[in-house]
């Protein structure tokens, strides 16, 4: 696909609407009146990636995981930074659907990164399905694709990964059945 800022840069026109899709599912997790809007969140991810020395990849779905790895640490960034702006005040929530509780259920966004964080120390390939699937958005055909498993595998993978995160977030998922 492409190497260093001039691959990406060759790469962008093409998968721009893409990365517009995979920031609107992890924006479409954010509360409504979030100060980070969609477009400015895939210019930073842009950015972010197009700092990467040596930076290669070698499909698309592998620069759509990339892309979701950094656009989850820009939210996360973002978070702690509204956090510490308002004195150590409440927690930054996000309503997740299918990964770590039922539909409506909110998360600390913060909490929530670092159970990903966990879970990629104990599982690094559950960690990239969570980010795949809730984070980016994408299909199980899709993660199975970049991650070169069978779409089995990852439905198998996404139910380990929500009963670890469920348990990991116990006490901090709201109407969690």
């Amino acid at each position: 696909m492409g190497q260093g800022r001039e691959g990406l840069d060759a790469l962008m026109p093409e998968i721009y609407q893409e990365l517009r899709r995979i920031a609107g599912a992890a924006m479409g997790a954010e509360r409504r009146d979030h100060t980070l809007q969609t477009t400015a969140l895939v210019h930073e991810a842009y950015l972010e990636m197009a700092r990467i020395r040596g930076l290669s990849v070698e499909s698309r779905p592998q620069f759509l995981s990339l892309a979701a790895q950094v656009m989850r640490r820009i939210l996360v960034d973002h978070a702690r930074s509204r956090k510490a702006a308002k004195r150590g005040g409440g927690a930054v929530r996000v309503t997740l659907s299918d990964v770590a509780g039922p539909e409506g259920s909110e998360v600390d966004l913060i909490a929530f990164d670092e159970a990903l964080t966990r879970l990629s120390a104990l599982d690094e390939s559950l960690a990239r399905v969570v980010e795949m699937r809730f984070i980016a958005g994408m299909s199980v055909e899709e993660t199975g694709e970049a991650l070169a498993v069978s779409p089995t595998t990852v439905k198998r993978d996404s139910a380990m990964a929500r009963a670890w995160l469920l348990r990991e977030l116990g006490g901090d998922v709201r109407g969690a059945v």
